[in-house]
């Protein structure tokens, strides 16, 4: 159905940009953590708080910044900072980073500034540099309020400390929290989730993501569980347990716009607080991630940075992306319908019946899907229904 090449690059030569680009979104990949989470498949190196290795990094990482801005309008309106755990760098770090951000000019137009934190590794002076980078918005790795779920998922916090987080964020100025929440855990019960969720709500985050724990490969809880040293919430108690949460959640003000996430509203009732960088993503818009492993998607193609830190401190930013993609229409059709529809709302009737013509393999599929009530249509939308929302995945991959 596509025709996509994916080959290593070794210089930018390929790629179809000028100085009149301009990505939506900037995302930097921090790689540290004090320890590497056993569910974690992103990038990262467990890394006790090595300075002089950070600072190596810092100084790649902003030599990539002004390489980019030099051969882009960096501008972007949303800026991510992930990792990893970001909140290890050092206060210095944080200043020279934003620094260096300001005087490329990838902060005039940012509207949302996300910062991910770990409760162990938040402090007042740490969130003060990392407000003073120009962060409007923190991410907070919560995942479960019960000790012992954190335990199995080798989460290093105290329940305590996400307080003990949001208080000294609030203080230093921002009020729009997120916190990252985890379902499905093995030995969790409806009645641990149903505490840990009224524990989220009751500290008042801005925003809410919650989602089904997954065995990705090549990580230590997928080695635990093909060891059977741990016991998968079976399939029909983590339905119950989505079920639950949405069920809850629909009481409360929150809204639920993405298959995961849920945004609180202002004292006007509106709804500012949708994750406005992920969007970003599911609109299939348009960014630039830097550091290691980091992704881009600019101008129908896409490429990562390798997923490697000596090599990624070893090469010049030019040599330094791999799996690069060039989509042809038909791959980005896929996409956009892969990624949109996440989103509650759906995705444009409109843009089904220009983009996707009566009689095709793709509209023949998202028939099959209506009929089988996993897909529905509103006047405007082509949406999951909420039988859909249990088998969100799998549905959606039939349409790529």
């Amino acid at each position: 159905m596509t025709n996509t090449r994916i080959h290593p690059i070794e210089s930018d030569h390929d790629l179809s940009l000028d100085t009149t680009t301009s990505p939506e979104a900037l995302y930097i990949h921090i790689p540290f953590c004090f320890h590497k989470c056993h569910y974690c498949d992103f990038y990262s190196l467990a890394d006790q708080a090595s300075n002089s290795r950070h600072s190596v990094f810092i100084d790649k990482l902003i030599d990539e910044m002004r390489y980019w801005a030099n051969r882009m309008t960096l501008q972007p309106e949303t800026i991510f900072i992930g990792g990893g755990t970001p909140t290890m760098l050092s206060v210095a770090i944080w200043q020279k980073m934003g620094q260096a951000l300001q005087d490329i000019g990838a902060l005039e137009n940012v509207e949302e500034f996300t910062v991910e934190a770990n409760p162990e590794t938040v402090s007042t002076q740490i969130i003060h540099a990392i407000v003073e980078a120009g962060a409007n918005r923190i991410s907070i790795g919560s995942q479960s309020f019960q000790l012992p779920l954190l335990r199995t998922l080798e989460r290093h916090h105290e329940p305590s400390n996400v307080k003990a987080s949001m208080d000294i964020v609030r203080h230093e100025g921002i009020d729009n929290i997120n916190l990252d929440m985890i379902f499905a855990i093995p030995g969790q019960t409806m009645v641990t989730l149903e505490t840990d969720l009224e524990t989220a709500i009751s500290l008042e985050p801005t925003h809410l993501s919650y989602y089904g724990l997954t065995y990705e490969p090549n990580t230590a809880l997928t080695e635990r569980r093909r060891n059977g040293a741990i016991d998968p919430i079976d399939d029909e108690t983590e339905r119950n347990m989505y079920k639950w949460i949405m069920d809850r959640m629909s009481t409360t003000a929150f809204e639920h716009y993405e298959v995961s996430s849920w945004a609180a509203p202002n004292h006007s009732g509106d709804h500012p607080y949708q994750c406005r960088h992920n969007l970003m993503y599911w609109t299939n818009r348009t960014w630039l991630g830097l550091g290691p492993s980091a992704a881009s998607h600019l101008n129908g193609q896409r490429w990562k940075n390798v997923p490697h830190l000596g090599q990624y401190l070893r090469n010049e930013p030019a040599a330094l992306k791999v799996d690069y993609e060039a989509f042809d229409q038909d791959r980005c059709i896929g996409e956009q319908l892969m990624m949109t529809l996440r989103l509650r709302k759906g995705i444009n009737l409109e843009w089904i019946q220009s983009q996707v013509p009566v009689g095709t393999k793709r509209r023949q599929m998202i028939d099959e899907l209506v009929s089988q009530n996993l897909l529905a249509t509103t006047n405007t939308h082509l949406r999951l229904t909420p039988q859909g929302l249990f088998l969100a995945d799998s549905v959606i991959g039939e349409l790529l």
